[in-house]
């Protein structure tokens, strides 16, 4: 599994859950048409689940320990959550890596 392709599983996954509450939500309500609902609800499962099981394939060739993929999981579930996870769990390790790279003698 490549890391960008999680990173956008992740990006998507939690755009599509905004298109469901304030575009799709809305307009069964408001405008009576619940096929926005039918059509992006299933569209965010199987994103959500192509997250879930790309977060372990990632895990497996990364060797995340098993808290990291617990919480891929625990926050793909929450709301904005896959973009909590890429910005707390993915971004860090660049860092870490980035100032590893920076701060030898010169």
């Amino acid at each position: 599994m490549n890391e960008k392709i999680f990173i956008l599983l992740g990006r998507l996954e939690g755009l599509s859950f905004l298109f469901l509450m304030f575009v799709a939500v809305p307009m069964k309500h408001i405008m009576g048409k619940p096929e926005m609902v039918r059509y992006g609800g299933s569209a965010h499962g199987a994103l959500f689940l192509a997250y879930c099981l790309a977060a372990a394939a990632l895990s497996d060739t990364q060797n995340w320990d098993k808290k990291k993929l617990r919480m891929s999981w625990i926050l793909s579930c929450v709301p904005f959550g896959t973009f909590i996870f890429e910005s707390k769990y993915m971004n860090a390790n660049k860092l870490a890596a980035t100032v590893k790279k920076n701060s030898g003698c010169h």
